[in-house]
């Protein structure tokens, strides 16, 4: 996945990284890790959204069920991989600049539903340890039938509370620390918000295809 975070970093910052050491600036393959001996920085964002399936809940809760058939073709080009029987390891993408990159890989649980109510929270992917960075998901995801003139349309509703924990390079550390808070919790959710917007199209797409039923044009338009 071509993530917008090198760029939108660059741009944002780039006038606070000009006193730092040039090093950091004169090769795009240099890679820089984080200091283990740093506290993490946490960043936040809370997302809310929905999308409209052309059917009845109890159709849909029953797709939303086998997960197993959808997740992963809907996740790519993000990598998913099943982790256990309601399990997936996710690498989200690499973002970087200047240096210092990272591939961020969660695991996460879809939870079965309660009574029409969804659940996605992290979970630990066995035998692999996060590189300078930790990640808090809790999703809560519902679904509203909405009755209209000849036509049953399901609402699917979200929230996501999501929390980041990254350590950097020292020479990060360098800028004004209300800078690093407030571009990284900007980007965070600009990041949320984009994956959010791709996911959303492709179950969108891949429920309607695969149950035979015609893909609203509202949802046509946002590939």
């Amino acid at each position: 996945m071509q993530s917008q975070f090198v760029d939108s970093q660059a741009i944002e910052i780039q006038s606070a990284m000009c006193n730092l050491e040039p090093s950091f600036m004169e090769s795009d393959n240099l890679v820089v890790e984080a200091d283990s001996t740093i506290e993490p920085t946490r960043f936040h964002t809370r997302f809310e959204d929905s999308m409209e399936l052309y059917t009845d809940a109890h159709t849909v809760a029953k797709y939303l069920d086998t997960h197993q058939g959808w997740f992963c073709r809907c996740a790519h080009p993000m990598a998913a991989q099943p982790l256990g029987e309601n399990g997936y390891s996710l690498v989200i993408g690499r973002f970087g600049a200047f240096g210092y990159e990272v591939e961020p890989k969660i695991g996460l649980e879809l939870l079965p539903q309660d009574c029409g109510v969804y659940r996605i929270h992290t979970i630990p992917i066995p035998d692999y340890v996060a590189p300078g960075y930790e990640v808090d998901y809790k999703a809560v995801m519902e679904l509203l039938e909405v009755p209209t003139d000849g036509l049953t349309i399901t609402r699917v509703q979200w929230q996501l509370d999501l929390t980041v924990y990254l350590r950097f390079p020292k020479f990060i550390y360098k800028l004004p620390k209300s800078a690093i808070q407030n571009t990284g919790d900007r980007l965070l959710a600009q990041i949320v918000r984009q994956v959010s917007r791709r996911l959303t199209h492709k179950v969108q797409e891949d429920f309607h295809t695969t149950l035979g039923l015609p893909l609203p044009k509202k949802a046509r338009k946002k590939g």
